[in-house]
């Protein structure tokens, strides 16, 4: 067998491979979703009320600071929600997320991964010290009011001792 034709099964596998990955991704996307394969950006007028109803959070009546946004992305559409609330109402919605675990310190050593909350103005709730975080798939533990989530976290940053930040972000 000579390289050429002992190449063609490869490249037959990989073009198989990379069909099989557009076709998936494509079917069924948003109109705002990009297919062109434009680099991330920020949805214009999509703000809390669109974050809010993809997680299914609900922002307190009282809570203040209210601010969300959508990173439109080509793979998967990034969506954050920060409000100021008391801590109580903050651990109720924490727990209204169905984590396997309880909201629970962070390793602060721990580098953010990405530079999303700076979009609101706010630092990333995972260099702040003293936050709470909890994290859940919710298809995994059978959450069906939530099951476009793929995941979703959220952090609780006490202010002070009546007032805590919420940080919620998911894709």
């Amino acid at each position: 067998m000579n390289k050429r034709s002992a190449l063609r099964p490869r490249l037959l596998a990989a073009l198989g491979a990379a069909l099989l990955l557009t076709s998936c991704s494509s079917a069924g996307e948003d109109e705002h979703r990009t297919t062109d394969g434009r680099a991330s950006h920020w949805g214009e007028d999509m703000g809390a009320p669109e974050a809010s109803a993809f997680m299914k959070v609900a922002v307190p009546e009282s809570a203040t600071e209210v601010k969300g946004a959508v990173q439109i992305n080509p793979q998967e559409d990034i969506y954050l929600l920060s409000f100021v609330t008391d801590e109580k109402t903050a651990v109720r919605v924490a727990e209204d997320l169905r984590p396997e675990k309880p909201l629970r310190a962070r390793n602060q050593d721990l580098p953010s991964p990405t530079e999303l909350f700076g979009h609101l103005g706010l630092a990333e709730p995972q260099s702040e010290k003293g936050v709470r975080w909890a994290g859940v798939c919710p298809p995994c533990v059978g959450d069906s009011r939530r099951s476009e989530v793929q995941w979703i976290e959220i952090h609780v940053l006490e202010l002070d001792a009546d007032r805590a930040r919420v940080y919620v972000q998911a894709f």
